[in-house]
């Protein structure tokens, strides 16, 4: 686990709790990450269910506000079970912890790993 802070500028806001960022993680070396925000499940935009798709757009539109083209600091940095992303804290630039955003707004729900429950019940 690298625990931070990384800074990273995000690129693309994937959906309710998974961005695109250009991480620094050395003094003049980036790279392009997945970062999928820890302690939180947002709603899927791919699902089946109206209802959950609709909390989905809800809670990426709430993320892109939030942080979209920002610049955020990452800390806790692990991989995650998906090649190519990673999990960790996402605070912003005015020290938000973006997770507790999410979860104040019921955008999002607890997580902390195992079988995801349904937003559609």
């Amino acid at each position: 686990m690298l625990p931070g802070p990384v800074e990273a500028q995000v690129l693309r806001v994937i959906d309710g709790d998974t961005f695109v960022a250009e991480a620094r993680v050395w003094p003049g070396q980036t790279i392009t990450v997945s970062v999928r925000i820890r302690g939180v499940d947002a709603p899927e935009l791919r699902s089946r269910c109206a209802r959950e798709k609709a909390a989905g757009a809800k809670a990426r539109a709430e993320l892109e506000q939030m942080i979209g083209g920002a610049t955020v600091r990452i800390y806790n940095v692990s991989g995650d079970k998906y090649f190519g992303r990673v999990l960790a804290d996402v605070v912003t630039a005015e020290d938000d912890a973006v997770a507790d955003h999410l979860l104040e707004r019921a955008l999002a729900r607890p997580y902390s790993g195992g079988r995801r429950i349904s937003f559609c019940g």
